[in-house]
């Protein structure tokens, strides 16, 4: 089994800041069982596929006996004047049990039809289950990186403040000019800017993890490592086409869509079924005459045979429309097929991007550092401008926010991998959430009723409302990135290890 395990993946994208809130760092595995557990959309598609579940046993419901009685007590209020001997009340009661023989195949691929459906409807839950915890990684790292990336220019901000003081103060001397000044208080204004946008795009994404999560983002750490990645597209292609929820299901759908067929040929072919019943009668006592007896008992068997000859052409019209939808679900079996070979090419292909830039981040960022110690240092003996210092700090503010960036998206590049493979399940994950949801344990109950009066528990939510969490804000604890304190001189990345991201900022010389 694929597991999570614990590394300093991305210990260099950990927090440049981190929520001020709760007091608990929550990890990556909380935030995956919380939604797991707690989910809405996750427990909607559960109970989806509990519905198709019953499916089953409505079609076996066809094939097996059917008893039905009827009563009827009646009362002549008015009766003819030539009628002697008819009574003045009666109780009648009938029986009749039926239990079909041949149904041309109708009951039986019903039965196939709806239990692949059911294979289909746990593949769309594998789907779903997957496309939640894609969407739960990529909120965890985008709260990582928006709060990265606020700290980031709140610390540029507090620079620059500082750099227009100085400025001022060296124009009062007449060290620097008017302009020297105006272009400081220009690129302070620029940085707030930035400042405020960066922290409603934080805002949205910690709102984004209350919506999946259902819980506020609390102290977070740094992700655990991915499972060992593909090693190349061709071997991720080849394991996404057979384990990829979605294809799965497309395929499902394709095989649920050939017994359809089956069933509609079934309505031109006879139908052949027994059948006993039994009447009852009792005028008690008002028939007239003394004739006829006062009660009676009745019973009769037979067999029936039911031949269409002539249904106005809706067998055919039916047989042709689900021969249609058969050829449109393997239409789509083959999209899906499609989709899947793209989605996981284009994954791998970030992925691999995303480590290349993380290295040339890292560079530019090392650089960047000693491109603005030089030139402060040169600008103190006149060498250089302000503005030549100012672009100097944008330089290094633009790269260091492109390595968390990139660091991110790495992440979720690596894990949008594995679940379009087909391997970013609750059970892939090894995560430590108690029993795991069994599909299979509703459908054998399901299939085994008999009961007309067994209904299931009574509907209730299962997912909270998230409508009492507080609004939230964009404060974050101010803190450099270990990784932004990284010597200027760094190693490349070996390319060639299980998880080339995984340099830790004191292994870099």
């Amino acid at each position: 089994m694929r597991v999570f395990r614990i590394s300093r993946l991305l210990m260099g994208v950990s927090m440049a800041v981190v929520s001020a809130s709760p007091t608990v760092a929550e990890t990556l595995q909380d935030a995956l069982i919380a939604a797991y557990k707690t989910n809405p959309t996750l427990s909607a598609q559960r109970a989806a596929l509990n519905a198709t579940d019953e499916e089953v046993a409505i079609a076996k419901a066809d094939g097996r006996p059917s008893l039905q009685s009827q009563s009827n007590y009646s009362e002549n209020v008015l009766t003819a004047a030539n009628s002697f001997v008819a009574p003045s009340r009666q109780i009648t009661s009938q029986a009749q049990i039926s239990l079909p023989i041949y149904s041309g195949g109708l009951v039986r691929n019903s039965i196939k039809g709806a239990e692949t459906r059911v294979l289909q409807g746990r593949a769309t839950l594998r789907g779903t289950e997957s496309d939640l915890f894609v969407g739960v990684v990529q909120a965890y790292m985008n709260v990582i990186r928006d709060q990265a990336i606020v700290g980031l220019n709140d610390q540029n901000l507090r620079v620059l403040e500082t750099n227009l003081q100085a400025s001022k103060d060296r124009f009062q001397v007449g060290d620097l000019t008017r302009t020297d000044v105006a272009q400081s208080e220009a690129r302070l204004a620029q940085a707030r800017a930035n400042l405020q946008s960066a922290e409603a795009n934080l805002i949205t994404s910690r709102e984004t993890y209350i919506r999946l999560v259902g819980a506020e983002p609390g102290d977070l750490a740094p992700p655990p490592e991915l499972p060992k990645l593909p090693a190349g597209p061709d071997e991720a292609v080849q394991t996404a086409l057979a384990d990829s929820p979605a294809l799965d299901a497309a395929r499902k759908a394709a095989d649920a869509g050939r017994y359809d067929v089956r069933v509609a040929r079934a309505a031109r072919l006879p139908k052949v079924s027994v059948s006993a019943g039994g009447n009852y009668a009792n005028y008690l006592g008002t028939f007239a005459g003394g004739v006829q007896p006062q009660q009676f008992t009745q019973a009769q068997a037979g067999l029936t045979v039911t031949l269409p000859l002539y249904q106005g052409g809706r067998p055919a019209a039916q047989v042709r429309q689900a021969e249609a939808r058969e050829s449109q679900a393997i239409e789509l079996k083959t999209e899906a097929e499609r989709g899947v070979v793209s989605q996981v090419r284009s994954a791998y292909a970030l992925w691999r991007s995303s480590l290349d830039v993380i290295q040339s981040s890292i560079v530019a960022v090392n650089a960047n550092k000693l491109s603005l110690e030089g030139v402060r240092a040169e600008n103190s003996v006149g060498n250089r401008t302000i503005l030549e210092i100012l672009n100097a700090e944008q330089e290094l503010l633009s790269s260091q926010v492109q390595l968390v960036t990139a660091r991110r998206d790495a992440y979720v590049a690596g894990f949008m991998l594995l679940a379009a493979t087909g391997h970013a399940e609750m059970k892939d994950l090894g995560l430590d959430g108690g029993p795991l949801y069994s599909p299979v344990a509703h459908y054998e109950h399901a299939r085994r009723q008999l009961s007309d009066w067994a209904d299931g528990p009574r509907a209730e939510a299962i997912a909270p409302s998230t409508a009492r969490t507080r609004a939230q804000d964009a404060k974050v604890k101010a803190g450099l990135a270990p990784l932004l304190d990284a010597p200027a001189d760094s190693a490349p990345v070996d390319r060639s290890s299980p998880n080339p991201a995984n340099i830790p900022p004191s292994k870099q010389k």
